[in-house]
Formats: structure tokens, sequence, C-alpha cells
């Protein structure tokens, strides 16, 4: 990539190519003058663009050079010594200094350097040089705003004037396959420095559409390049996930990093099992998915198109694709949470609660913490949305898949989303549908296997309150039926029904997942797990939390009960 990439909504700077190390070389730097015309080209305020370019006298390009020049002599001389037409109306020089430093933190900021083929690179190098940046662009800004209001301030806010992440890059040494090598110079992702809360406004704020298998490798219209692509290589549960992504998309990309494991070196030297595509310029407008059979790679492809910037999407490939994989190595995906939950006496029980977006199955959990505030000690994370169950000497196991959560903010309890925002990402916060991306779990516990003590499927259509305990063969029904309330988290409103509440692999592949659910349903009975559901009444309000303490109430009763006989 260039020195800078400048869109509509975002910034993303090559350090290697352009590191302001003082204040002379950022206010001289073509960068910087690139940013200033690039503001001036898209200020919508005739009375500012009038003066930046002195009553319409010079053109924006010459403008932008004038400006550059007047800060570099403000940041020396005071105002009433510059003979310049900028200086001759303070109130109007400091209204722009103001909508030129909006600009610039209103725009999504992210910065890269290689860490290959420097001498003594670490964390250390990365997070220092964009630590100092940010504070180099916010002390030159309250420079400048202090100089011609003509004081210093009484109040100093200590924003975040520089970058909103930050990540260092590498070449993959290993050849690609025959058919990849057009993946072999996009630089892989080692490092990445989140400024939390980050707070990101992506263009969309909902999913829609199913993803569909092909039969056509999407390598052969792949329309990347090392210029303006990068990979975020990381751990989808078991799985080496490669996904590589249009520089248009880095916002969702590098939010990754709260939600997947970042895969070492060394793991990215492997074979991958999987390969994520998001941003392909294909006029396809579509999200697919494909089984590479010789080389044994799954490849998904989410295309470049405003309704594709949304998390989700990125997300829900992604985990799609580890479905699909895993449910042909005989493990069945399950769409829900699962939790370990910690007594206070050192006891826990494992509650796995399934169903499909909006049923309730994260708000059961929270809710349970709520009410059992008293008793537990701790609500460990294993999955919040998709993970698996297989069978191992007889026994049913569940492992996640994320190492983070992806959460409708809506559907918390009050002042939940704040307890874990200063390690987390937000997403268009202003809009109804609004999402963070928060850490849960450490890799090496969602990976382990963790025996089942409760699985229930998540109802938030009956109207009925509380936990019921029912037969293997009703559940195993209900959850293949995959019935729910839908409130438009999605594309769906009102009463929907999904193969195994599952659109993320079980539904594009029922002949082979059905077989795996018989098995695994048999293997829950066999090892005595208590079956049912847990009625959430979220399909009727998600304002009105009755159905969701009640049904919290029960499941802390039967943790409780449960541990108490086994005493």
């Amino acid at each position: 990539m260039n020195t800078i990439y400048l869109s509509d909504n975002q910034i993303v700077m090559n350090y290697n190519r352009m590191y302001p190390k003082n204040r002379d070389t950022l206010l001289k730097s073509d960068t910087f003058r690139f940013v200033l015309e690039y503001f001036m080209d898209e200020i919508q305020n005739p009375t500012i663009l009038k003066y930046l370019t002195i009553d319409n006298s010079i053109n924006i390009h010459q403008a932008s050079k004038d400006m550059s020049r007047f800060l570099r002599q403000l940041a020396i001389f005071e105002l009433d010594e510059i003979d310049h037409p900028y200086a001759r109306d303070p109130d109007m020089l400091l209204t722009c200094i103001e909508e030129m430093y909006k600009f610039w933190r209103n725009r999504s900021r992210f910065a890269f350097m290689e860490s290959e083929h420097m001498e003594s690179f670490g964390v250390n190098t990365l997070v220092g040089m964009d630590s100092n940046l940010n504070n180099l662009i916010l002390r030159t800004y309250r420079l400048f705003e202090e100089k011609v209001q003509g004081r210093s301030n009484s109040v100093y806010r200590n924003a975040q004037a520089g970058t909103n992440a930050c990540f260092s890059i590498y070449k993959r040494g290993k050849k690609f396959a025959k058919g990849y090598e057009a993946l072999q110079e996009i630089p892989m992702i080692d490092t990445v420095m989140l400024r939390t809360p980050m707070i990101l406004h992506p263009r969309s704020s909902k999913r829609t559409g199913v993803i569909n298998q092909i039969h056509q490798n999407p390598m052969e219209y792949f329309t990347g390049s090392k210029d303006n692509w990068f990979c975020y290589p990381c751990k989808v549960g078991s799985l080496l996930c490669l996904t590589y992504f249009n520089i248009k998309y880095m916002p969702l990309a590098l939010s990754l990093a709260n939600l997947f494991e970042l895969a070492t070196k060394e793991e990215v030297e492997q074979k991958p099992d999987l390969i994520c595509i998001i941003g392909n310029e294909d006029d396809k407008n579509e999200t697919q998915f494909y089984h590479d059979d010789e080389n044994d790679i799954w490849i998904g492809c989410v295309s470049d198109d405003p309704r594709m910037d949304y998390f989700g999407y990125l997300k829900k490939m992604m985990l799609t694709l580890h479905n699909v994989r895993k449910m042909h190595d005989g493990w069945l995906p399950i769409h829900g949470a699962f939790v370990k939950v910690v007594m206070r006496d050192g006891s826990s029980k494992n509650i796995m609660l399934m169903g499909d977006s909006g049923a309730g199955k994260s708000e059961s959990i929270e809710a349970l913490k709520s009410v059992g505030k008293d008793y537990i000690r701790d609500v460990e994370v294993i999955f919040d949305d998709m993970g698996t169950i297989h069978i191992e000497n007889g026994v049913p196991y569940g492992q996640g898949t994320e190492i983070g959560a992806f959460i409708r903010l809506d559907d918390l309890e009050p002042g939940t989303p704040y307890r874990d925002m200063d390690r987390s990402v937000f997403m268009a916060p202003e809009n109804p549908n609004s999402r963070m991306v928060t850490p849960a779990s450490p890799y090496r516990f969602i990976v382990q296997n963790h025996k089942i003590d409760l699985f229930a499927y998540a109802n938030n259509y009956t109207d009925k309150y509380g936990l019921a305990e029912l037969s293997v063969e009703d559940v195993k029904e209900t959850c293949k039926m995959g019935k729910r309330m839908a409130l438009g988290t999605t594309q769906e409103v009102g009463i929907s029904t999904t193969y195994f509440a599952n659109p993320f692999g079980p539904m594009q592949m029922e002949d082979v997942c059905e077989p795996l659910i018989d098995k695994t349903f048999r293997c829950l009975k066999e090892n005595g797990v208590f079956t049912g559901e847990i009625y959430t009444h979220l399909g009727f309000s998600r304002e009105n939390r009755k159905g969701l303490n009640v049904a919290a109430q029960e499941l802390l009763e039967f943790i409780t009960k449960d541990i108490q006989t086994n005493k």
C-alpha cells in the first residue's frame, strides 16, 4: 500500500513510508497536506471553504499547501506576528482548526508497519510508535487551539487523537497450493493493538440473505492484491482460518481480534483449514462457500457491497466454514451459548442453551448472573454464539469457537455494556441493532473438552415460563424444527423456522447433519444429561424481562439443587 489510504469513512497509514517523529515533520509531510486537501474537498460549509480558498482566489490544492505552510508558522510564532489572510479572522481560523480535527477524528483511523526486516522489532515498537503519534497529534491540536483563542484551556480531554488501532505485518513463507498463488504476497497480520473502547460506524447494521454453497472456487474470481489487501490469520475453534480482507473492510477485520485468537507465525505456515475472503470486487453481491476437495480447504467469499459492511457477514461466514468442516469430521455444530457456572463453594455446572438469533440464549445467561449474584462466583463462557458437541469414549463434550462475543446491546441488562466497555469494540451505537464485540474467555479454555450438565432449547415464542425438562426425543425434534419469533435482527420478522436453528452449515447440509443429530442426542440420553426447554418470552417483548428472570431463577434452582443432591 502507498503512504496513506483515505475513503469516506476511514484513513489507513503506512508507518514504513510515513511516520512523523515530531511536529515539524508532521506539518511538512505530503500526507498531512493530502489530508487537508481531502478535508477541503469534502467540507459542506461554503463559508469555511470560502475562507480557506481566500475568497475563492485559489483552488483547493493550493489552499492545502497554504494552510500547511501557515500552520508551520503558527507552531513557531504568535498569531499577531503572522502576516497572512488566515491570521486576520481568528474566529474563523479557530472554527477551521476545530472542523479539521473533527474531520480527522470522525473517521476510523488505522496504521500498520512491517515486523520483518526491522532490527529489534517487538510489540513495544509498534505500541510505542503509535502512542507517540497519538500524543503528537493531540499536542499539535491543543497548541493551535490555544494560540488562536489567545489563552490556555481550562479542561483537557485526553482523547484518542491518533489511530483507533494499529497492527504489524509480515509475508508468509510457505508456498500455497496451485490455484492459490494470488494469496502469496498479501501480508499477514501478526500483532494487533486496539485502542478501546473503539467505536465504529459501519454502513450497514443488519445481515440479510443466506450463505450458499457453490461449485466454483472463489479463487477463480478473486480480485485482491498485495497493495490493498491484508490477512487476519486466526483460530476458529481448533481450525486455522486465513481471513483475507479488502482494505475497505479494515474496521470489521481488526475487530476480529476481540473474537478469534490470532494465529502464530508457526501456525500460519501450515495448510489452512479455512480461507475467508471479505470485500471481493466481483459484482456478485453474494455470500458463498466452496469445498476444494483436492486440497481439503473450505473457502468462503463475501462480495464487496455496502450492505456487507456489517460485522455479522464476516463472523457468520467464518463460523459457517468452521461448521461444515466440523460436520465432515463428525462434530455437531450448536448455535447457542455454553457456560461453566462456578458457585461460591467451588462446585460448578455446565449449561448449554441452543436457539437461533434473538431466542434469548445470551440474555438468559446474563439474567442468571443477576439473579444468582449471591451464589455464583463466576460464569466462564465456553461459547456465546457457536460451538460444537463431539463424542469421545461415549461421552458428549462441548467446545467453543470464539474467544469473545458479538452482542446486541439492547438485549443486555442495563449497565452491562459499560461493565466491559474498556475492552470492547462498539459498532453503530446510534442504530437500533447496535452491537459490541468484547473478549470473553482465553483460547486454551474454549478448546478444552467440557462435559454437559444441562441442554435446553431457548424458546422465545411460547407463552410459558421457566425451565421444563422434556424427553430427549422431544427436545431433538424441537431443535430440528428450529422455531423462533424473529424480531428483525436479521431479515426475518415473525415466526420462522430454520433447520436445527442453525443457518450456518446445518441448514446447507442437512444430509450430513441429520445422522450427527441422532447420534449426539442419543449420547446425551445415555449420559443422563438434563434436556428441556427454557422459556425466554423475548418474542413477545424485549423490554419486559419477567420471562428471562423466571427462567434464570429456575436455572439457578437446577444448579443449586443438583449440587446439594450430589453432596
